[in-house]
Formats: C-alpha cells, sequence, structure tokens
C-alpha cells in the first residue's frame, strides 16, 4: 500500500473522530461519506471523503510504512 497524502490537520482529525465513532466500521463510513457526496456532485469533498477511507486504513493498519528510523 502507497503512503496516502495527507492534506493537513483536518484530513487527520476526520479520520480519527470516524474511527471514534465507528471502530472497525470507519473506514466504510467514509466511503458512504464520499459516495453521497459524488451523489450531490460535490467533487471535493468527495475526493476529501476518499482520502479519509484511505488515511483511516493506514492509522488502523500494523503495517510499517516509508522510512524507519
Amino acid at each position: 500500500m502507497a503512503t496516502p497524502f495527507i492534506h493537513g490537520r483536518l484530513a487527520l482529525a476526520d479520520a480519527s473522530d470516524l474511527i471514534a465513532r465507528y471502530g472497525d466500521d470507519a473506514g466504510f463510513e467514509a466511503a458512504a461519506r464520499a459516495e453521497r457526496s459524488r451523489d450531490n456532485g460535490n467533487v471535493v469533498r468527495f475526493c476529501h471523503w476518499r482520502q479519509i477511507e484511505r488515511v483511516i486504513a493506514t492509522l488502523c493498519s500494523d503495517e510499517v510504512f516509508g522510512t524507519v528510523h
């Protein structure tokens, strides 16, 4: 899995909030929000929630990504 681009604190805050609220289903909730945004024609929010979905997968993974120091 490639390391996702994290566009600032809002992305991490949204990901953390969904993980706290939905636990293991946080990624599904982010995907559902992305689909609703797409259905409403809001491309910016669609991209945001897709990014959050990837961030959640990364935060919940036990794999190490990138350089380890």
